[in-house]
């Protein structure tokens, strides 16, 4: 018999809740390094997009472009609560969160470190982020 089914998560970080074989519904909560003082890198996803809805506390998108010499330049777009926000597939990204912020993450399933890309930012990046938020 069919029965509808709810998720929750209430620790740190992110937890994928529900995944089929089209996708994933992660709830992501705050944790110290998506916070504006544990910043330290910036991760794309080569082969999906990837959604986030805020839910409840405050959270700001950082995402950056690369220009003619390969530096990234930065912009930060302030979430707002119930708002879908699309971050393209290969588009250099990352959450800064406080405490008590709860999101709803959605993406492709098959979306892995396999096909992402993780960037340590630099000192510099750092404080340029810093000064975004």
């Amino acid at each position: 018999m069919a029965e509808i089914l709810n998720y929750e998560f209430s620790g740190e970080g992110m937890h994928r809740v529900y995944e089929n074989e089209k996708w994933t519904v992660g709830i992501k909560n705050w944790k110290p390094a998506n916070d504006i003082t544990g910043i330290a890198n910036v991760e794309r996803h080569n082969t999906t997009d990837e959604m986030f809805v805020l839910v409840e506390g405050m959270c700001t998108l950082i995402f950056g472009n690369e220009n003619a010499s390969g530096e990234l330049q930065f912009e930060a777009v302030p979430m707002e609560k119930g708002k879908l926000y699309v971050i393209p597939k290969s588009l250099w990204h990352n959450t800064i969160t406080e405490k008590d912020t709860k999101m709803f993450l959605i993406e492709d399933s098959n979306c892995s470190s396999d096909n992402s890309d993780v960037r340590d930012l630099s000192a510099e990046e750092i404080e340029a982020i810093k000064a975004l938020v």
